[in-house]
């Protein structure tokens, strides 16, 4: 039976810092409780897309007809911020990870098939596929109070993608640990938006409120100067002092960004601008009137 240990190389050279195995089977019952709960209890916002294909966020093996096994890998996306940078999140800061994960997923997911036959399917977060709790699963890291995957001895700045198969891999331990709950997170999140019991109100995050929110902002809404994301809880998480900075160029902030101020986001931008200058970056994800509303709201506040 192979084993993660049989591709890491091949994951290593691909630019990943490792990657890891779960058995295909059904999320355990607590946990898919707690998901449709905080469903139920409209945490979500108005992320829909998060309520729907219940039954595939439950069993992963509706994604691909035969799976077996769940293949995890994380790819280092941390650069170290200048206080001149824009106020975007590090990971939206080149090139969009949805299309160098995926690229990059197929490739190692050609080696599998070559090497040990069978099917495959990728995933990059837009499956209805719950990524931190298989890749708890398979013992690439754990879940800290902030909601991010923490993998020991690197911190939480990492893409993660998955590959289903259909061959059996030998699955991985989940690890035996949990964060320090020094609770940095809870008193520091500008939007208090995370809770001492883990979980999380997306309504109160400000990556939510800027990237996924439509519309008007709520009534009384503080950006606290943030333009497109948020990364105040992986800022002050321990786990994060040592992070290290990527090796991937197509990561590194783009020096279009570095031009950008919020006035000519806010009062001279176009449309055609914010294509040109977002195209093939995680930004578009806000669409244009969304930045330009992040950028009016700092502005106002001040």
């Amino acid at each position: 039976m192979p084993t993660s240990r049989d591709i890491i190389d091949d994951a290593l050279r691909l630019g990943f810092i490792d990657i890891r195995a779960a058995r295909v089977e059904p999320v355990d019952h607590a946990s898919a409780a707690m998901f449709e709960q905080w469903i139920a209890d409209q945490r979500h916002g108005s992320m829909d897309y998060l309520a729907r294909y219940a039954d595939v966020r439950r069993n992963p093996a509706l994604l691909l007809e035969g799976a077996r096994t769940i293949l995890v890998a994380a790819i280092n996306y941390y650069r170290h911020p200048s206080p001149d940078d824009p106020a975007i999140a590090l990971y939206a800061s080149g090139d969009d990870y949805h299309t160098v994960v995926r690229e990059r997923l197929e490739s190692l997911a050609e080696t599998i098939r070559q090497r040990f036959g069978g099917e495959t399917r990728v995933c990059v977060d837009t499956a209805p596929l719950r990524e931190r709790y298989w890749s708890a699963q398979s013992g690439l890291g754990f879940i800290g109070l902030n909601n991010q995957l923490i993998i020991p001895g690197a911190g939480s700045y990492f893409f993660l993608g998955e590959i289903l198969s259909t061959v059996e891999f030998e699955a991985d331990q989940p690890l035996n640990r949990t964060c320090c709950r020094c609770r940095k997170c809870i008193a520091a999140c500008p939007g208090g938006a995370l809770k001492p019991d883990g979980s999380i109100d997306a309504r109160k995050c400000l990556s939510y409120l800027t990237i996924e929110h439509r519309g008007a902002l709520p009534e009384g809404t503080d950006l606290k100067g943030h333009l497109y994301g948020c990364d105040v809880c992986q800022q002050v998480c321990p786990h994060n002092a040592d992070a290290r900075h990527t090796d991937e160029p197509c990561f590194a902030l783009r020096d279009s960004y570095r031009k950008l101020s919020l006035r000519y986001i806010a009062e001279q931008m176009t449309q055609e601008e914010f294509s040109t200058t977002f195209r093939g970056s995680a930004i578009k994800r806000t669409k244009f009137e969304g930045l330009q509303r992040n950028a009016k709201s700092i502005l106002d506040s001040k």
